[in-house]
């Protein structure tokens, strides 16, 4: 006697779907005995197709019990057993079976009576020859697998036909099984539904097989039952969903349970980290709602009790037809093989080799240039002079710096650090047994760096291999960045090698997440380093933006960590009536004659121009900005050429960065925010001009690529006399005219030494003005370092009680005067006094303000001198040195204790949290595969696409 076979058919809005179906169905060699079809709230004409195939029974079913919900309904409701050997046969709207499958089907189980549920091979439904679905599987950790999918049915998994799972779709399950077990678990209504059926089917002694010679042909999984498409963060979060159900639900109870359901949160935290490597960040709010979701909802308990009633066999019963993680990865590796094929041979990646077209050599020429350029300073602990002190002496002590707390720069003050700070607490970490030395590699490696930025950047503009040398060549050795170097502008130096990879990220972000990210930590270190450029790169950002606007959503996230960096300082700037003072030059204050506007487009930060001003070489007899406007004349010639050459829409983007660079630097020399020896400093304007630089660069780009087979001539003279126009700046170290030199060590050794035991004493630093005059500045212990310089204190303008009563005593320690000099070193817990030394290197002074400063330092020297309380140490490296050895108190020396406050904690952590996602974002990652099914890569994680390339 044959066995009986009951169809159920469940369907939601599947008119699309259902005419071809219901024709598979009705076209079955062996038919089913009856039809049971089930319309799980079909909106549209679902309902009245199944009415007309003429079923047995027509059930109406909730659409909230999905698939696995409907069954169950058509079992209470029209389901009666009629033999003991009863098969069910589950179908939904769109598994179309072929006119043989069933008959398959029940040729297997029938040879097999220990058989309980056979399931067919899918076949994609407009591709009937390539595999859907065939067979399930599932890692330790409970992960669902399919075994194949996506590949053409070449018969090469015919002999596989026991296995641990079949899918839903088509299934032929014993009716006594399927009620004694009961049914697909109500806490899985879509995805995983049939693998925990086989699973407890396999647990309660009964076999499952594959029976590849059933075919069905399907539309989708079992998430896309009932909808058209389903989001890529959808279907993650359910078949997540699943998994952890299952864990809870497969647990073994007791401690080991209760560790299960402790972990879902902080697993959901540490998967969160992952998705953000793979570049999948919508999808981080699916993992916590599932974990959320699993460990306060319900169905867990009764899917144990029914689990336990149910199970007959151990757990080794299934071991064998689990899979590894590792075999899992492979196999997900196997079919990435065609897509990783796709992408190598398609035309994405760079059109010209680094060490084949010429990139190698350009930078091996930078080497040797800044060999010779910076060869002095190999071998130096620190750098020192213009703009660059040391940095601090430990790590401990750098990372201290950042953020919110005590300050020592102008004589102390607790509030924002510079984001500046954070950049040398990076830096300072790569050489963390002599934080210093990083800047010393830097400068040595700054000219290469530059030209390989450089390089890559004219690369993705250019396809021929002189113009991304040459314009490498300009770059590295641009006159504001040598200008940078020579005068100590660390942040403006940085910035200038940064700016290429900012561009080409940037570019690259509008369709990569990666890039994005990577974007975005360039612009916080280029802001960081160099606020002035900030106004300047947002409007350019714009500009990009509303050049692709179907990607604003990756390209607005890049000023999101500068903006987070840049907002404790910009709230206290703002707050204390100082709108701009964020836009101030972080670290040293440096005074510096600030250049005309025709200087300024000649490419010179100050009026040295480049180093000619003070006619080098004896070269006198021709005026400087004559010399330096013909040898920079070739790169201005082809640069220009750029704007008037067939493809002259590839140079306007750089022509819109040159001037905006040109007016940041304009606008530089017109904003002081910074007052150094009561005289107002505007900010230093090489970083406009790097800008400026960066956008004639490219113009140069394409200005050479315009001239073809006459290029050479024309890079060759645009690259020496590139070369000739800086050779000022390149022989600065050598010649001793540069302000940077080697030097750790900002007061004299006998200060240092006493320093070493007792951080808090004060030295007052005197500095005869050109006009006279006198400064005084207050330091504590060995100085106040690189990344204790703060915008707040170099920007206040105020004079507050400190600060005058330091001016005060200063006045009184220059002249003859009755002060009671040692209540007042003692207040202010001062040992030493020191008489600047005059600075060397530069312009020379003016014959009388020479004679003023001179004067005003032999005078106050002579008061010192007779200083009864004051011993005289004697002529130092730094200065005249004078000892107080009168007992000192601690006062206002000591830092107030603010670490651990919740301000500071706060900022810490939310800047700290926010580069953590930054980082993990600009991981490259390979690309995520997916399954074969229907899915809207947006809609869950909108704005987001799976698209890392760069």
């Amino acid at each position: 006697m044959q066995p009986r076979v009951l169809a159920i058919l469940v369907a939601r809005n599947g008119e699309s779907f259902l005419p071809r179906t219901l024709a598979a169905l009705d076209s079955q060699t062996r038919k089913p005995d009856s039809l049971v079809f089930v319309d799980a709230g079909s909106s549209d004409a679902t309902s009245a197709l199944l009415a007309a195939a003429g079923p047995t029974h027509l059930v109406a079913s909730s659409a909230r019990g999905g698939f696995g919900g409907g069954i169950a309904q058509a079992s209470r409701v029209a389901l009666a057993a009629t033999q003991p050997d009863e098969w069910l046969w589950l179908l939904t709207h769109d598994s179309a079976p072929d006119p043989e499958a069933l008959a398959r089907l029940l040729g297997a189980v029938e040879v097999a009576p220990s058989v309980a549920v056979a399931g067919p091979k899918l076949m994609l439904w407009d591709r009937p020859d390539t595999i859907a679905a065939y067979g399930e599987t599932m890692t330790r950790l409970g992960k669902s697998v399919q075994l194949v999918e996506g590949e053409l049915d070449q018969a090469q998994h015919d002999q596989d036909s026991d296995l641990l799972a079949v899918a839903s779709s088509g299934m032929l399950v014993r009716r006594s099984v399927w009620d004694d077990l009961g049914g697909f678990d109500p806490g899985l209504p879509s995805v995983d539904a049939s693998l925990d059926f086989c699973v407890r089917a396999r647990l309660a002694g009964h076999r499952v097989v594959g029976v590849p010679a059933a075919r069905v042909a399907t539309a989708g999984g079992p998430e896309l039952f009932g909808r058209k498409t389903v989001s890529a963060g959808a279907s993650a979060r359910l078949h997540r969903a699943a998994q952890l159900h299952r864990r809870l639900v497969y647990s073994p109870g007791g401690l080991a349970l209760l560790v299960h359901w402790l972990s879902l949160v902080p697993l959901a935290l540490f998967r969160s980290m992952g998705q953000l490597v793979r570049k999948r960040p919508g999808l981080i709010g699916g993992e916590f709602r599932t974990a959320f979701a699993t460990a306060f909802g319900g169905g867990i308990g009764s899917a144990r009790r029914n689990l336990r009633a149910t199970r007959k066999m151990g757990w080794a019963v299934i071991a064998p037809l689990r899979i590894s993680a590792r075999d899992a990865r492979e196999l997900g590796s196997r079919r990435g093989d065609a897509i990783e094929l796709e992408e190598a041979a398609s035309p994405g990646g760079p059109r010209l080799g680094f060490f084949s077209d010429g990139g190698g050599w350009v930078v091996a020429i930078a080497v040797a240039i800044s060999a010779l350029a910076f060869g002095p300073l190999v071998g130096a602990g620190a750098l020192t002079g213009g703009g660059l002190v040391p940095l601090s002496a430990t790590i401990g002590e750098l990372w201290s710096h950042v953020g919110w707390g005590w300050h020592a720069a102008g004589g102390g003050f607790v509030g924002a650090s510079d984001p500046f700070a954070w950049v040398l607490a990076v830096l300072g970490s790569f050489t963390f047994w002599s934080p210093s030395l990083s800047i010393v590699i830097l400068y040595l490696v700054a000219i290469p760096l530059a030209a390989t930025g450089a390089w890559f950047c004219a690369a993705r503009l250019s396809g021929r291999a002189l113009g991304p040398a040459v314009a490498a060549l300009v770059w590295a050795l641009a006159p504001p960045f040598l200008s940078d170097l020579t005068t100590g502008h660390l942040g403006a130096a940085i910035a200038h090698i940064l700016l290429p990879w900012l561009v080409l990220a940037t570019l690259a972000a509008a369709r990569s997440i990666t890039a994005g990210a990577g974007a975005a930590l360039l612009f916080a270190v280029v802001a960081a380093s160099s606020p002035i450029l900030v106004p300047a790169l947002v409007v350019a950002l714009v500009a990009w933006m509303a050049a692709r606007p179907t990607s604003i959503h990756r390209l607005i996230g890049i000023v999101v960590p500068a903006a987070v960096l840049f907002a404790p300082l910009v709230v206290q700037q703002v707050a204390r009536g100082n709108v701009l003072g964020w836009l101030a030059d972080p670290g040293v204050p440096v005074a510096s004659s600030a250049p005309g506007g025709w200087l300024l487009a000649l490419g010179s930060p100050d009026a040295s121009l480049a180093g000619w001003a003070a006619h080098p070489f004896g070269i006198d007899s021709l005026p400087a900005p004559l010399i330096f406007g013909i040898l920079l004349a070739p790169f201005a010639i082809v640069a220009v050429a750029g704007l008037f050459v067939p493809g002259t829409r590839r140079a306007i983007p750089s022509l819109f960065l040159a001037l905006l660079g040109f007016v940041t630097a304009v606008a530089s020399t017109h904003l002081a925010l910074t007052i150094v020896d009561a005289q107002p400093v505007t900010i230093w304007p090489g970083s406009g001009l790097s800008l400026f630089w960066l956008g004639l660069t490219g113009c140069l780009v394409v200005g050479m690529d315009s001239i073809r087979r006459a290029v050479v001539l024309p890079a060759l003279v645009v690259g020496i006399a590139s070369l000739l126009a800086v050779a000022p700046l390149l022989t600065a170290s050598l010649a001793g005219t540069s302000a940077v030199v080697a030097g750790g060590r900002l007061l004299p050794a006998f200060v240092a030494a006493q320093a070493t035991t007792r951080p808090t004493i004060g030295t007052i630093i005197l500095t005869a003005q050109p006009d006279g005059g006198l400064s005084a500045s207050l330091q504590r212990g060995e100085g106040t370092m690189l990344d204790e310089y703060a915008a707040l204190a170099s920007t206040d303008t105020s004079m507050p009680a400190d600060r005058r009563e330091l001016a005060t005593l200063a006045g009184n320690l220059a002249s003859r005067s009755g002060l009671d000099f040692a209540a007042e070193l003692g207040k202010l817990n001062v040992r030493f006094v020191l008489l600047a030394a005059p600075a060397a290197g530069g312009a020379a002074p003016a014959s009388d303000a020479s004679g003023n400063e001179a004067d005003a330092r032999q005078r106050t020297a002579d008061a010192l001198d007779g200083n009864r309380v004051l011993s005289a140490i004697g002529d130092t490296s730094r200065g005249l040195l004078w000892h107080y050895a009168g007992a000192t108190t601690a006062g206002p020396s000591e830092a107030p204790t603010t670490t651990g406050s919740p301000l500071g904690i706060g900022i810490l952590a939310g800047t700290g949290l926010v580069f953590l996602v930054t980082v993990l974002l600009a991981i490259p990652a390979a690309r995520r595969r997916g399954r074969s099914t229907r899915v809207d890569p947006v809609g869950d994680a909108p704005g987001f696409d799976e698209d890392d390339s760069v």
